[in-house]
């Protein structure tokens, strides 16, 4: 097959997204399949490039402006530089691909992609990775209303098949882009379990100057949606306890509410804000972790699951049944509270860090549990299955 793989986010940029596009597109190429990924240009990275058996072209893209929002956007738009669309079209007509994968609902080369996918009758899929949901009233207005009078519309006129990462994911759907079981399959998250084979090149708790002190590590981007006030507020319980505590938060900061509330607990010297740091250093943090707590407002995401296959005890907020077809139990493979809880999440830390057998224990059940059902190999052939019958029956109905 000829497939092409969309997404705005793409390395270098760091995130879950972007890793598992480009995790993704290596491995269909591996599969024999030639490959184009198409992103948006990003720092200083080559227009054109090719690597790992695949095309990369990246597009001129100008920075999302703020609008006045207290949120950071690190976004990058390609659809209004002069000559992208004539570009784009230009490639895929080029390309002649079988199948459009893309990645996002509401970038704007999934757009872009998706008309001329329309226009030329070619097959899309588009992974859901980021539900645009906060906990704030203000943003989950503004979030709601893009769905509706943006995103809605334009998948309605792609109309894709979508890929949904969870029940969380197929929920969302469901109420937002009114999917149905004909137009959407669940495939779990796929996690590169080969890159956390390899061993820690680091000494994070050295550099950080954290020495033994319990250490948690909050690692993914900190946006609305994942915006670390859970554990901010369960941090004064915890540190009653365990007074040495300290927070890594290992990402870039879009929205900085935990910074402001750390500074009215008067903690903030508990917490080591790092930034974004290159995949490569990731395992590192993991490993240097006594415990790992990112997604506490609601699901289970990319870090997430990297950190249980690390081994380290890794605290979430999904349902049980978050991942269809796969047991998770609590406190045996899997630690979840209730989105948003504080105090449930302090008690859970608490007893991770009062237990370090236990603690142990249900870090290595973790692990096996995401390596089980994540693989990236797992996954991808599980996709190219799906697009291999997508596109089977598209010659079908083009005669």
């Amino acid at each position: 097959m000829r497939i092409v793989v969309v997404n705005n986010f793409f390395p270098p940029r760091v995130g879950g997204s972007a890793h598992m596009a480009a995790s993704m597109a290596e491995r269909y190429a591996a599969r024999g399949n030639e490959v184009l990924t198409i992103t948006a240009e990003y720092r200083n990275s080559p227009a054109r490039e090719e690597r790992d058996g695949y095309r990369i072209a990246r597009l001129p893209a100008g920075k999302m402006p703020q609008l006045g929002l207290s949120i950071d956007f690190d976004i990058t738009f390609a659809s209004a530089r002069p000559g992208n669309w004539r570009e784009l079209f230009r490639l895929l007509d080029e390309f002649q691909p079988d199948l459009i994968h893309m990645h996002g609902q509401f970038f704007d080369l999934t757009w872009m992609a998706g008309l001329w996918a329309r226009r030329r009758k070619v097959p899309v899929v588009v992974t859901v990775h980021t539900l645009l949901i906060s906990a704030r009233k203000f943003y989950s207005n503004v979030f709601r209303m893009l769905d509706a009078v943006l995103v809605r519309p334009m998948m309605r006129m792609v109309k894709p098949r979508y890929v949904i990462l969870d029940k969380l994911g197929v929920d969302y759907c469901v109420k937002r882009y009114g999917t149905t079981d004909e137009n959407s399959v669940c495939i779990p998250i796929a996690v590169d379990t080969e890159h956390f084979d390899q061993i820690p090149t680091r000494d994070v708790r050295a550099e950080r100057g954290v020495g033994t002190a319990p250490l948690i590590v909050s690692l993914g981007h900190v946006i609305p949606l994942r915006n670390r006030m859970p554990l901010v507020n369960a941090m004064p319980a915890i540190l009653e306890k365990h007074p040495d505590t300290r927070v890594i938060v290992v990402g870039r900061v879009y929205h900085d509410e935990f910074m402001k509330r750390a500074a009215e607990l008067g903690i903030t010297d508990r917490f080591i804000i790092t930034g974004a740091v290159p995949k490569d250093d990731v395992p590192s943090y993991f490993q240097a972790a006594d415990i790992v707590a990112h997604d506490l407002n609601g699901g289970c995401g990319t870090a997430s699951l990297e950190a249980m296959l690390s081994g380290t005890a890794t605290i979430a907020s999904a349902e049980l049944d978050n991942y269809p077809g796969i047991e998770l139990r609590n406190w045996d493979n899997a630690l979840f509270v209730r989105p948003g809880d504080s105090a449930e999440v302090a008690r859970t830390v608490i007893a991770l860090l009062d237990d370090p057998a236990k603690r142990a224990q249900i870090g290595k059940r973790q692990s096996s549990m995401v390596r089980d059902n994540f693989d990236l190999d797992v996954v991808v052939d599980e996709h190219l299955r799906m697009f291999e019958k997508q596109v089977a029956e598209n010659l079908l109905r083009k005669g």
